[in-house]
């Protein structure tokens, strides 16, 4: 028995007739009598009456047409579903971010973005840490990594996607003595506390080019891997905290904020995925925020 079997079934038990259910399919007559005939063959018995004028449903008929109405309602459920995940309609998409992804708006925007227009797919989103996110993807655990640039990211089974620069600041109390300068360079951090990042290498490069530049009069006294601890060490007074322009926009009473006046300095974002990606979910999630799956 086959789809089509149940489909002919369908239109003669609807139509009453096989004349008029034979236009309906746009076959001729005969080829569906035959269908018929060979349906019945293999149930074992009539399905119909037949008259000169109607074909009308025996009790069996009766029976087979509530089943296969069910059955091809169940099989175009089925093709649909089939079809929106191989589109990325269903499915999902795990999505892990860490330093100032959550602040800068990209990463809220993409993800807007992704569920407006896939409502059904299903985002699981989670703070993963820089020097994870890259394992994690290539274990199976995520799918997506928001993330500050580093060592980590350059392996070929990683696709990479730079999608935020930004300048760095200084966060320090309110009655911090450079909170009066309208911005600053690392030689006004001579002698002071610091707090830095201590989640990857690029933080590693800016702790390098202070003590280049500093010599013995840098002085890092914090270090954190949480950008909410940064902040609260810095409001605290524990020290100057070097974070991303972003986190302006976090309000803590008492702390402000002034631009390290250094060009070459930048907090980055980047967006990482498999360079071969299985599943339609991720990469319709990919082509809709990069252009790229």
């Amino acid at each position: 028995m086959e789809l089509r079997h149940l489909r002919y079934f369908l239109a003669v038990a609807e139509e009453g007739h096989f004349g008029r259910a034979a236009e309906r399919l746009n076959i001729v007559q005969p080829a569906l009598s035959m269908q018929i005939k060979a349906l019945e063959a293999e149930l074992g018995g009539a399905l119909f009456v037949r008259t000169s004028r109607r074909a009308e449903l025996t009790d069996a008929g009766i029976l087979l047409q509530t089943e296969a109405r069910r059955t091809l309602e169940q099989a175009e459920h089925t093709r649909l579903t089939v079809e929106r995940a191989m589109r990325g309609e269903t499915g999902r998409v795990r999505v892990g971010f860490a330093g100032n992804a959550i602040f800068s708006g990209k990463l809220v925007a993409d993800l807007r973005l992704f569920h407006r227009r896939f409502p059904d797919a299903e985002l699981m989103i989670q703070e993963v840490g820089p020097q994870e996110q890259v394992e994690a993807i290539r274990g199976g655990h995520l799918d997506i990594g928001y993330t500050p640039a580093h060592s980590n990211v350059s392996a070929p089974d990683i696709a990479v996607r730079r999608i935020g620069d930004w300048e760095i600041l200084v966060a320090m109390t309110e009655d911090h003595p450079l909170t009066q300068q309208a911005s600053l360079t690392i030689d006004m951090l001579a002698g002071h506390p610091l707090i830095l990042y201590d989640a990857h290498d690029a933080h590693e490069h800016l702790f390098i080019m202070l003590t280049r530049r500093l010599g013995e009069a840098c002085q890092v006294a914090y270090r954190s891997g949480s950008t909410l601890s940064i902040l609260a060490m810095a409001a605290t007074g524990l020290g100057l905290a070097l974070v991303p322009a972003p986190l302006q926009q976090v309000h803590i009473p008492g702390l402000v904020y002034r631009p390290l006046n250094e060009p070459d300095l930048t907090a980055n974002l980047v967006l990482i995925s498999r360079e071969q990606e299985p599943g339609e979910a991720v990469k319709a999630y990919l082509w809709l925020v990069t252009g790229a799956a």
